[in-house]
Parts: structure tokens; sequence; C-alpha cells
């Protein structure tokens, strides 16, 4: 438990939360889309709503061991792979060979953030 909320940890955990909200707040409603783009907004902010409480607070815990480039490039691998999954199982969306070497991209550069 003790590692769960270590401050190279916990911070992971949450942004991997705050994603998971965002992804649904600015994609989820393509499913939607009869729904009137005011009532999607205004839903979609409330859902962004919790995702900043969960964003903020894992940076500010998170920068007291990563940089802010470290910070932002985890957030960025997290976010493709929570969009992927999010596109697969609720969008039905399927994931072609160009996302994949595309996505293998970002995480090669991803990669270099890290490099000491």
């Amino acid at each position: 438990m003790a590692t769960l909320l270590s401050p190279k940890v916990l911070p992971i955990l949450m942004l991997i939360a705050s994603n998971v909200f965002m992804t649904f707040a600015w994609y989820g409603h393509l499913k939607f889309k009869t729904s009137a783009l005011y009532v999607v907004v205004m839903v979609s902010w409330g859902i962004a709503f919790f995702e900043y409480w969960l964003a903020v607070p894992a940076n500010r815990i998170g920068s007291d061991v990563y940089s802010a480039a470290q910070l932002k490039t985890i957030q960025e691998v997290i976010t493709l792979t929570v969009f992927v999954a999010f596109s697969v199982f609720y969008l039905k969306e399927a994931i072609t060979w160009h996302h994949v070497i595309g996505f293998a991209f970002i995480a090669l550069g991803a990669g270099l953030i890290f490099r000491a």
C-alpha cells in the first residue's frame, strides 16, 4: 500500500483515473449525436470537473519526483493508452496498423524524455 501512495506511483494512478474522466468528457458524447450540443457540452464540462480534481493534484504530487516534461509525457502516454481502450471498447472502432505504428513512434519519443 505504501508503494501505491509514493510520489512516483500515486501521480500515475491519479493521471490514469483523470484520463478516463477526460476521455469520456471529450469523446463519450459521440455515441449521443442526436443530443443537443449545449447539453453534451455541459455534461462534458461536468465530467471534466472531476478530471481536474485528479490531474491537478497528480501533477502537484508528481512534481516532487518528475520534471514538468516527464509529467506531461506520462500524461500523454496514459492518454493514448486510455483512448485506444475507449475507442475499441466504448466506441467500437478498430485500431489499424497505422495507428499502432504512429503510437509506437510516440512511445519512442516518450522514451527519449526519460533518458538521463
